[in-house]
């Protein structure tokens, strides 16, 4: 949800594809919300003498994951108020991508959710920029590239971002750090658990997502904000003696 909430604020989003694949992160699984709790729904890849691949050349391994998946969040979802809306349009996208690149199922995937949440933020991906470097150079490369003025970025960037943000000053961009506060909503499991993947809330909510979405977001954090705050949890931990 917090994924969609970024998008939503921005005028426009960049897929980083063009940096290191890591296994068993965000970028080839999620978590849908069943009766015994979260559970794990993961894209099989692969990976096997292909160490340092980036995002855009891996490849999906099994394509039977699709019908596992599919079978997986009907289980849990087929209850809910909008399953039947809008099953049919998510089974079209996973079985349209049941093989070749993990990076277009992803898309796919994130094109369908925009549709439904109505959020009209134009996307792009990194690697049509033709442009290089590592972490925030290449940020700044990127912006440069399309033009922007402001990076809002996730706050699971702040350690690098806040440490090498001159790379950023001194090109005229401005850091922005997301704040979100995941909101609560009625699941059809209790107790409620966050952090699900966002078809949860569209399968339970339908043309309420976006709102439950938005009702989360908090006004972004500057670079100032963040630095005091972090400087006060320094300060607030205990020293070690020797």
């Amino acid at each position: 949800m917090g994924y969609f909430d970024l998008i939503d604020q921005v005028d426009l989003i960049v897929v980083l594809d063009n940096v290191q694949f890591v296994r068993q992160s965000w970028q080839h699984r999620n978590r849908i919300k069943t009766g015994n709790g979260l559970q794990w729904l993961t894209v099989p890849v692969a990976f096997r003498g292909r160490f340092g691949q980036v995002i855009k050349d891996v490849e999906i391994r099994d394509r039977e994951f699709a019908r596992s998946h599919l079978r997986a969040i009907e289980l849990a979802y087929r209850r809910s108020r909008y399953f039947a809306e809008y099953f049919p349009g998510l089974r079209e996208r996973l079985n349209g991508h049941q093989e070749g690149l993990l990076s277009e199922l992803n898309l796919s995937l994130i094109d369908w959710a925009l549709g439904i949440l109505k959020i009209s933020t134009n996307l792009v991906r990194a690697s049509s920029l033709h442009v290089s470097g590592k972490r925030t150079e290449l940020l700044g490369e990127i912006c440069e590239a399309v033009g922007g003025s402001e990076y809002l970025s996730p706050l699971g960037s702040a350690d690098y971002l806040l440490a090498e943000q001159n790379l950023l000053r001194d090109r005229g961009i401005r850091i922005l750090f997301q704040n979100y506060e995941h909101p609560q909503y009625r699941q059809l499991f209790p107790p409620f658990e966050s952090f699900a993947s966002a078809i949860d809330v569209i399968f339970n909510y339908g043309p309420l997502a976006r709102e439950i979405i938005q009702s989360g977001r908090r006004e972004p954090f500057t670079v100032e904000q963040l630095s005091r705050q972090q400087s006060l949890v320094r300060s607030a931990e205990p020293s070690s003696v020797t």
